[in-house]
């Protein structure tokens, strides 16, 4: 499909002067959110815990989760943990950062956009 990229803004939940906006890749084969070590520093997100993390080349690796970072992306906002990767990686938004807020990507295009059935507010199913 491609790389689909997209400005993102995050926020530290317990201290919104601290504030970054950066591009990030949206990646389907992702969880969560991921952000280099140094962009967590500079949030002052506090660890919360330690994940198990299996690669792409299926080695597994241990890694610090931080919390709690409000994240803005195409005017729809959610709170969510991050997973740190190394200073200077690229960020990722990941599958449960798009079904939480309900964002799709179109194969075509490569365009992020919200859900076409649900396109002024993220739905929620309860099934």
């Amino acid at each position: 499909m491609g790389k689909v990229m997209e400005r993102i803004t995050l926020t530290n939940v317990f201290d919104p002067s601290k504030t970054e906006e950066v591009n990030a890749v949206i990646d389907t084969g992702a969880t969560m959110l991921v952000l280099p070590k140094d962009l967590v520093e500079r949030l002052g997100l506090r660890k919360v815990r330690d994940a198990r993390v299996r690669y792409a080349n299926q080695e597994v690796e241990v890694k610090s989760i931080y919390g709690v970072v409000a994240l803005d992306i195409q005017g729809r906002v959610g709170n969510f943990d991050v997973l740190a990767e190394v200073a200077g990686s690229q960020p990722l938004v990941g599958q449960i950062v798009l079904e939480e807020l309900d964002l799709v990507i179109h194969p075509a295009t490569r365009q992020l956009t919200p859900n076409p059935d649900s396109p002024e507010m993220p739905m929620v199913e309860i099934l």
